[in-house]
């Protein structure tokens, strides 16, 4: 005769069912995402310079949009790059709003292949003071421009030696130092992956934005200057095996020089099959309408997350 479970043995095997079935659940919620997103700055540069919005307000502006990750542009606290009671507000305001920050992007300071010798030390130097902000603002990079002049081989040559000297200086505080495809030779992903295989420094690498594959066109200025692009996903690919950051804007670029808009599951694919899975960084603003239209961007990156991840 077949002896009668017993109560408690009823109540452990059901328990460890239940357990067994929710292992799985908590497998999932436990899997980190494919990538992460966040809000550079530059997406609201418009309200800033009006005064609309505030710089000090951004780990706030970033929440109400329902991002929790930040990239700061240092031309919106230019002078505050030492000013360890603001850099600590910025600390207060991001933790009390759960944002994490990210990096810094930097300009104005200085081109770090400048052709001549002490004026290229003096754009590395500017940049110190950056990469120890960035250092107390718990960021991980600080993105730099790739900015020279003379023939691409030439340019290569200066702008390595620049990028070398700040890396030097950003790894004794544990920082990276990016470059964007950022106009000019920048744009150019072959030749921007070249250069910083040239700085030869671990702490160098890229941060791709799709949007900025324009290497030069006519202007009302400059009417007879060339019109050369290079294609974002073929850039993109190219830099995403030394990328620590990425930018997003929802336009692509072609080889003719031809906007379109963009292939978020197409592009979106190229960056997590090359092993990235860091923080995408909204950085776009329509005028007018800057809030409502980093929301559609977050959106889109939310949904082509979750059909990249079901694949």
């Amino acid at each position: 005769m077949a002896r009668q479970t017993t109560r408690r043995e009823f109540l452990a095997v059901t328990a460890a069912g239940a357990m067994a079935a929710a292992a799985p659940l908590r497998a999932r919620q436990a899997k980190a995402p494919l990538y992460k997103i966040s809000l550079a700055q530059w997406s609201i540069n418009q309200p800033l310079r009006k005064g609309t919005l505030q710089h000090l307000d951004f780990a706030k502006i970033a929440r109400g949009v329902g991002i929790d990750a930040i990239e700061y542009v240092n031309q919106f606290f230019m002078d505050k790059a030492t000013d360890a009671a603001y850099l600590a507000e910025m600390n207060t305001r991001a933790k009390g709003e759960g944002v994490t920050q990210v990096l810094i992007m930097c300009d104005r300071e200085g081109n770090l292949g400048d052709p001549d010798t002490a004026k290229r030390r003096t754009a590395v130097e500017n940049h110190f003071k950056w990469v120890t902000a960035a250092k107390t603002l718990g960021c991980h990079s600080i993105r730099v421009n790739a900015y020279s002049t003379g023939t691409p081989e030439e340019q290569q040559k200066l702008v390595a030696d620049g990028l070398h000297q700040l890396c030097v200086f950003a790894d004794t505080h544990g920082l990276n130092v990016i470059i964007e495809n950022h106009g000019g030779m920048s744009s150019n992903a072959r030749w921007l992956m070249q250069t910083i295989k040239a700085a030869d420094h671990a702490r160098a690498g890229t941060l791709p934005d799709f949007g900025n594959f324009s290497i030069s066109r006519p202007t009302p200025a400059n009417p007879e200057a060339k019109l050369e692009s290079y294609d974002s996903y073929v850039g993109v690919q190219e830099m995403m095996p030394l990328a620590k950051g990425v930018s997003v804007k929802p336009t692509a670029w072609d080889f003719k020089g031809n906007q379109s808009p963009l292939d978020y599951p197409r592009m979106m694919k190229i960056v997590v099959d090359a092993g990235y899975h860091g923080y995408c960084g909204i950085e776009h603003g329509a005028a007018g309408r800057e809030l409502d239209s980093i929301r559609e961007v977050r959106q889109q990156l939310e949904a082509t997350r979750d059909q990249l991840t079901t694949r």
